[in-house]
């Protein structure tokens, strides 16, 4: 972060040339606009905050980077947008503080456009981190000596910054602003910025040290009071809240008839289960950074692996296929809706003009073990992965003991025979067969269980 110690000896960074108020559905603001000597424009909007008046303790004090997509166009990519209405809320209801808006500080200081670039890299793999470095910038480029000067301006030295970042609050410090508290400013986590939040969290430093009267303040903050029309898509009884609230795991998902079949003797698994079943599957897909199948999977099923009946963004696609025999034409080859990785074994001609979307990767001679290939995949950044077929495929995860949860459906439908489902190694006696810890819940006329391996 490009913050030393020679910002606070710098002279004026900025000047105050206008104010006014602001009514808004947080109620009225002072808003102060400011221009810095590099041409850049912020503002600050405040209550309780008077020119020349001694404050009794510490204001609450939020300084938002500008985030285009987020703030104005109510991107779920990132959190900034609920950030600043949680911001505003807050200082409404503690009647002081300063909200500080800060041009110039989007994608973390590398502009609108490159942002967007960036986007694109994580579309295709890589976090908010490595993405800003493969383009050549810093992972975080964020100057707050123009904000430390607003608040200067204001007569704002001692504050209660409102950050999950400790990297805010050491900048401050370095300018001569008193931290005397950093409250976190956590927001609900979505499934479409999960993952940049864990990047925030484990690369960045980020941690969320909200005090427990701030936490439902945040969350009502955030939340509209017209908003029940969306309740039916949110995830039932906490049914996600373990996934969403862990940074690494390995899941599968299987359904199958009541006597243990996922497709006819023909291969026919089409419609086993119900429309409940189909959203469940797609919310995981949303909530995973990889979904994973054998080459089978593809072969009989010609799958998307994308997600479109639920909330989250298409996870990286991942095809175990040892002997490389899946047609080039299968829709995860083919269709640029997601990145896919094809892992193959050594032989075999590469396929000729793989899309850009495709990644080939020779793994060695197959079958592979679960932890090879998970090895594979953290080395991407892929650490949320869902297991989704087919039944041999799971059934590998679940002896090697790579699970965390496994997710089962039972459709009541009888095949006879077919394809088999899961399966684990078989045991002499009752006593020696595993019983994991487990919750049931209905998907329509269907019924999951979710077993709770690890």
């Amino acid at each position: 972060m490009a913050i030393t110690a020679e910002h606070s000896r710098s002279g004026r960074l900025v000047e105050r040339v206008t104010e006014s108020v602001l009514p808004t559905r947080h109620g009225t603001f002072r808003i102060v606009g400011y221009r810095a000597d590099d041409g850049t424009e912020l503002v600050s909007l405040s209550q309780g905050i008077e020119d020349g008046v001694a404050h009794s303790g510490a204001p609450l004090v939020r300084l938002h980077s500008e985030c285009l997509t987020g703030d104005a166009l109510g991107s779920r990519r990132c959190d900034c947008g609920e950030q600043l209405d949680a911001a505003l809320a807050l200082i409404a209801q503690a009647g002081e503080g300063v909200l500080v808006y800060i041009r110039g500080h989007e994608g973390r200081g590398i502009g609108l456009v490159e942002k967007l670039r960036a986007y694109r890299l994580q579309d295709q793999g890589l976090d908010t981190v490595d993405a800003n470095l493969r383009l050549g910038h810093p992972a975080d480029s964020r100057d707050y000596g123009q904000a430390a000067e607003i608040l200067r301006d204001l007569g704002v030295e001692r504050i209660r910054l409102l950050s999950s970042n400790p990297a805010k609050e050491e900048a401050l410090c370095l300018l001569r602003v008193t931290v005397v508290e950093r409250l976190g400013a956590a927001v609900p986590v979505r499934p479409e910025n999960a993952r940049y939040l864990r990047t925030k969290r484990q690369r960045m430093r980020h941690d969320d040290r909200a005090t427990t009267a701030l936490r439902p303040m945040v969350v009502a903050a955030v939340v509209p009071t017209d908003a029940t029309a969306e309740l039916p898509d949110a995830p039932d009884e906490g049914r996600y809240d373990w996934l969403n609230a862990q940074d690494e795991w390995v899941i599968a998902q299987s359904a199958q008839s009541i006597d243990g079949f996922l497709a006819t003797r023909s291969g026919d698994g089409t419609g086993l289960s119900g429309d409940a079943d189909h959203r469940h599957l797609h919310q995981l897909r949303g909530l995973a950074d990889a979904v994973l199948v054998g080459a089978q999977t593809v072969v009989n099923d010609d799958p998307l692996l994308t997600v479109r009946l639920a909330s989250g963004s298409n996870p990286a696609r991942v095809i175990l296929d040892p002997r490389g025999r899946i047609p080039v034409s299968a829709r995860v080859l083919a269709h640029p809706d997601a990145p896919t990785l094809w892992l193959t074994g050594p032989g075999g001609a590469d396929a000729p003009r793989l899309p850009s979307h495709v990644t080939r990767v020779r793994l060695g001679a197959g079958p592979w073990s679960a932890e090879v290939v998970l090895r594979e995949l953290r080395t991407r950044g892929l650490r949320r992965v869902l297991v989704e077929g087919g039944g041999r495929t799971v059934s590998s995860f679940l002896a090697a003991g790579a699970l965390d949860r496994l997710f089962l459906t039972t459709v009541p439908v009888m095949l006879g025979d077919g394809v088999p489902g899961v399966r684990v190694p078989a045991v002499e006696r009752i006593a020696d067969a595993p019983r994991w810890p487990s919750r049931r819940f209905a998907l329509g006329d269907d019924s999951c269980v979710e077993l709770v391996l690890r």
